[in-house]
This record gives C-alpha cells, structure tokens and sequence, in this order.
C-alpha cells in the first residue's frame, strides 16, 4: 500500500523520534527507503501535491521532500535535488497559516526547508520563524527550541558568508573559493 500523509508524520515524529533525525544511520535511512522511498519519489514528482491541501499533509510532504532525501541520498547531489520545490512548499504553507496549526516540534520541520536555502532572504526568514517559535515555548521546554534557533542562525551565517553551503560542495561538483577550503579546514563545519 502507498504511504500516506499520516504514516510520514507517525513514522517521524512517534516512531523515530529526535534521536533519529539529525543523526547518519545507515539502518535508520534504510527504514526510510523501505517504507518511503516510493513517497519521496512520487512528491518529487509532485504527485503529491494534494498533500499541501491540510497543515498535517503540508508538513508530511516537506518531510518527504526535505527530509527524508537527505537520509536516502547522504554525500550525493540527489540529498538536495528538491530542495528548490520543498522551499515553494513551505512558503505557501507558511502563506496560508499552516505551521500556526502544529505543534511547536512539528514547527521545526515546516522552517527547515527555508533553512537548507543557499539564499539569504530565505535564511533571514528561517531565523526569524525560529525566533518567534523559540519565544512562543513555555520556558521549561524551551533548550531543544534554543538549539534548532542557533543552528538556524549558524546556517544563516554560512550563507551570508559565502552565498551557499560550502560543504555541499564536493558531492555537487564544485570548487572550493580558498575562503570556503579554510572554513571547512575547521572542526563542525558541516551540517
């Protein structure tokens, strides 16, 4: 049976869990291309686009766009191939209100596409986005909130430094600037 909106959300947020989403497991990309890979490739190819039509099935689908691709395609161009459509996505979810009706942890999913942008305006947004949700989080829940505002920050940095992610660069075919070698001479350069 195909995967549906739901099963994404169930799968990332209840099954998986923080301790999975940021970290490289080969078994855990496994999971998702057993489960998901169909998905991630259907909502490439925008048939699944009705998706967009809840706030619930918007941030399924900027998960399969955004997301899981960067645990199926890790070191390959393809880890970022649609990032383009995932950043459309998000900003006419983010237009009609969508992330206003999640939970704030879900809320982190809806902002990240705009913070995978090689474009300033878009990081801008992402730092302000986490800014106000950081702000809106009951205090004694707020550090996981803190931690997802400085790495939007940090990435709005790089941007602003170089106009792109310079650790894409390899599997992306393009050459270091020497600015860009130095920076990623240093230690927790990437993301």
């Amino acid at each position: 049976m195909p995967a549906t909106a739901q099963d994404v959300l169930d799968f990332w947020f209840a099954e998986a869990g923080a301790d999975h989403w940021f970290a490289a497991d080969a078994v855990f990309d496994a999971q998702i291309r057993e489960r998901f890979g169909e998905a991630v490739e259907a909502a490439a190819d925008g048939r699944l686009d009705d998706w967009a039509g809840t706030p619930s099935g918007w941030l399924a689908l900027l998960i399969l766009l955004d997301q899981f691709p960067r645990n199926l395609y890790r070191h390959d161009p393809r880890a970022w191939a649609t990032d383009a459509g995932a950043q459309r996505v998000a900003l006419s979810g983010l237009a009609r209100g969508d992330d206003r009706q999640l939970p704030a942890v879900q809320r982190v999913f809806a902002y990240l596409p705009l913070e995978h942008a090689e474009n300033l305006a878009l990081q801008r947004r992402s730092v302000a986005l986490f800014e106000a949700l950081c702000a809106e989080v009951p205090t004694a829940q707020r550090q996981p909130f803190e931690e997802f505002l400085d790495y939007a920050r940090r990435h709005c940095e790089v941007i602003a430094r170089f106009g792109r992610f310079p650790h894409r660069n390899a599997a992306l075919g393009r050459t270091d600037t020497p600015q860009e070698a130095l920076y990623l001479a240093q230690p927790g350069t990437g993301f």
